[in-house]
């Protein structure tokens, strides 16, 4: 009987641990190459819920009062830069794809780059401008948005002020994976405009960093899985697993003692 209590504690501290292999982020050997390696990194085609923010320079100061909006608050103009502003002073692509620019109107940006609307809205202004030089337009993202949600420290959506963000960065900033958190199956959910794709990424290997989702696109949802060792309740260390079987033990051992003085 002793014996197989002491099989039984030994497995059970085996099993219910979480090895150092699966906490370690990037192991192995970076591969070497004889060219310079390209992550995919075709533009970002704008979709539903994006915000732009459009900037524009000309001579005529009443034109760009109109576009470079800002908020006033207790009779001065604040440029703060944070979420809130963004959101009110930029351009929300609707549900139709549009976005509403003054002397434009209505503007179809779905599926276009930052580029491409850039170029749409200074040929919208030709007509206003002699000199196509008079003016200087800029389209970017208002910041890239996202979701963490699942073994993380701080779950919840972030934004971040960049113009490329990686996994890494995302995870970062909502606090790290927990302990109990699976680095080798981080999921990836992507809205696109050919549908919804689900991906996955071991972030406890080197070659995570030529995934084809190493870089995070707008409205990603990142998904990090509980490890079994969560499930099971016995502990993610050896000292918890231990004192959790012992603690076990202790009542079953008490609960036999008890029937046999009945």
């Amino acid at each position: 009987m002793r014996k197989i209590l002491i099989i039984f504690l030994f497995g059970a501290l085996i099993t219910s641990c979480i090895p150092n292999k699966d906490l370690v982020y990037f192991q192995g050997d970076a591969s070497s190459k004889t060219s310079v390696h390209k992550i995919l990194n075709e533009p970002y085609k704008l979709q539903v819920n994006d915000i732009l923010d459009i900037k524009i320079k000309a001579a005529d100061q009443e034109l760009v009062s109109l576009f470079n909006q800002v908020n006033q608050q207790g009779g001065q103009f604040s440029n703060q830069f944070n979420s809130e502003n963004i959101y009110f002073n930029s351009y929300t692509i609707d549900r139709h794809g549009n976005i509403r620019l003054p002397y434009v109107g209505e503007l179809n940006v779905l599926g276009y780059t930052e580029k491409e609307v850039r170029e749409k809205i200074e040929k919208h202004f030709e007509s206003y401008f002699k000199d196509p030089n008079d003016i200087f337009i800029t389209v970017k993202l208002a910041g890239i948005r996202f979701t963490v949600l699942g073994e993380v420290v701080n779950p919840g959506t972030l934004v971040l002020f960049q113009n490329q963000v990686n996994i890494i960065e995302a995870i970062a900033n909502a606090g790290d994976i927990k302990i109990t958190g699976n680095r080798k199956k981080i999921v990836l959910i992507r809205k696109q405009l050919d549908g919804i794709k689900k991906y996955s990424i071991d972030l406890t290997s080197i070659k995570s960093f030529d995934s084809e989702i190493f870089y995070i696109r707008p409205n990603d949802i990142i998904s990090v899985e509980p490890l079994r060792q969560k499930s099971w309740g016995t502990g993610t260390t050896g000292a918890q697993t231990f004192t959790t079987i012992v603690a076990a033990l202790s009542l079953v051992t008490t609960t036999i003692l008890l029937f046999r003085t009945l």
